[in-house]
């Protein structure tokens, strides 16, 4: 059990917890955003990003402070946090990034993290290999024996209070992903990052970066942190914490500002196609677009990356919000309709329905339908298990209209899309509460009758009636042959 990380919430798989930075002497907040601080180029300085934003916790990269030498000797000499000007907790990275980039890098797993255990990294990374996407397996399984090689140096080696990083990889091969997760968990490491996902965010392949993120975590056990390397779009922060991420790193406030671009919820917007900011942070507020142009390149890029900084920890703090209030799935949805790749990734999310059901809270404060995707949330998938163990005996209505008058039933039993049938003395429990739409879509029907069909199953010896209004055949088709058919306001 790693009592360095504590689960306080949850809402689908997403989670407010609690991690412990021994080193630092911090707990940090998750999920919590991790601004990637470079030493030689700092946009918004560190100190800024505590005091200005927030920041509990940044991430920077020790192998650049390793081969830059009047870094490495600031470095040894002032401790990281002194040179970086941050009181909060300290990720490294390991010099992964440069290996995959350049093909080559002059520093062993061992090495780099005695460096970063000298110059005082709060929790330290080993060389990993990120392998891209797409490779053959061939190459997938090496790189993976070799990232597993650097895991067990991790293991060996003596960091102290130092967490260690124990980054999982596999390519798009889910089976190598959730194995690799499991031989990770089984370590004494203690941060669980998905690592090579920013190829496939860079191309919009986020339903791909879910089933990525949905194998790691079934080879994870719950009390696993788990950072998404390179996740630093507030377009995509509540998908990947339903996903059941905690700690995200962004460059991309201090990159798109320097490419003169501007983040939102929705999207990336460039400076020169603005006329209006259609947000109210402090640089919002105090300048239009017309204005900001007109600054020098310097001065520009600081306060784009301002911005950029405050849109990102404004989405983090709602998601955490989303979670205690039990409607992150509906912040996802609303993200996911922002962009046709976002929508792929919320339905490849909702393809995990059974695994986001293990973790998904019981009851929450609401459920509300906003599409069809709503009917494959894992509510409903909850609600069509427990829905069979109940025995209603005799000759049962089940109804979308009211309450029939007379004896000519043994129950009545209420019929709500989606979830299907349920006895009317549950009405006003969760998720039966749900705000549905009065009117209902295909999808919310065949999920309907799929409720009505586990039922049946369940109960061979009571004969059951169904009147709906109006459902499709593709409905239809799902309720046992052996249910009488009604037509509110007609006959048999």
């Amino acid at each position: 059990m790693r009592d360095h990380f504590e689960v306080r919430r949850g809402d689908a798989a997403g989670r407010i917890g609690r991690l412990s930075v021994p080193r630092a002497g911090v707990t940090v907040e998750t999920p919590a955003l991790m601004p990637v601080v470079n030493p030689n180029i700092r946009t918004i300085p560190p100190r800024e990003l505590e005091s200005e934003f927030g920041a509990e916790i940044l991430i920077t990269n020790s192998y650049i402070v390793h081969s830059t030498d009047d870094l490495r000797e600031r470095a040894v000499e002032e401790g990281l946090h002194d040179l970086l000007g941050f009181d909060g907790a300290i990720v490294t990275d390991s010099g992964s990034f440069q290996l995959a980039e350049y093909g080559e890098i002059d520093v062993t797993t061992r090495e780099i993290l005695d460096f970063q255990h000298e110059i005082g990294s709060d929790v330290g990374t080993p060389i990993d290999i990120p392998t891209p996407p797409d490779v053959g397996r061939e190459r997938a399984e090496r790189e993976l024996e070799q990232t597993e090689a650097a895991l067990r140096d991790a293991e060996a080696a003596d960091t102290g209070e130092m967490l260690v990083n124990a980054p999982v990889q596999g390519s798009t091969y889910p089976d190598l992903r959730e194995a690799a997760a499991g031989r990770a968990d089984a370590t004494d490491l203690d941060v669980f990052p998905v690592g090579a996902v920013v190829p496939l965010m860079n191309s919009y392949r986020y339903a791909e970066m879910i089933d990525v993120v949905a194998a790691a975590k079934r080879g994870l056990g719950r009390d696993a942190p788990v950072h998404l390397f390179g996740a630093g779009h507030p377009m995509m922060f509540a998908l990947a914490v339903a996903a059941g991420c905690d700690l995200f790193d962004s460059a991309a406030y201090a990159i798109y500002a320097r490419d003169d671009r501007y983040l939102t919820v929705r999207g990336t917007e460039h400076l020169e196609d603005l006329e209006y900011f259609p947000c109210s942070c402090a640089v919002c507020a105090a300048h239009d677009p017309e204005e900001l142009r007109g600054y020098g390149d310097e001065e520009r890029e600081r306060l784009l990356g301002e911005h950029n900084l405050h849109v990102s920890f404004a989405e983090t703090r709602r998601v955490k919000q989303a979670i205690r209030s039990g409607n992150l799935l509906e912040l996802v949805e609303s993200r996911a309709r922002s962009h046709p790749a976002m929508l792929d990734g919320y339905r490849a999310l909702l393809d995990h329905a059974d695994q986001l059901e293990r973790e998904d809270p019981i009851s929450k404060g609401s459920f509300f339908y906003l599409s069809e995707e709503s009917a494959r949330r894992p509510e409903v998938r909850r609600h069509h298990e427990r829905v069979t163990r109940l025995n209603p005996e005799g000759e049962v209505l089940l109804t979308e209209g009211g309450i029939p008058s007379g004896d000519a039933y043994d129950a009545a039993w209420r019929v709500v899309p989606p979830f299907g049938p349920f006895p009317r003395a549950l009405s006003e429990t969760y998720p039966l509460t749900a705000e549905v739409p009065d009117r209902s879509d295909r999808r919310a029907q065949e999920a309907a009758a799929e409720g009505v069909r586990e039922l049946v199953e369940a109960n061979p010896g009571t004969e059951f009636v169904l009147a709906h209004d109006d459902w499709p055949a593709s409905a239809l088709a799902r309720v046992p042959d052996r249910v009488a058919i009604e037509t509110l306001g007609g006959g048999r």
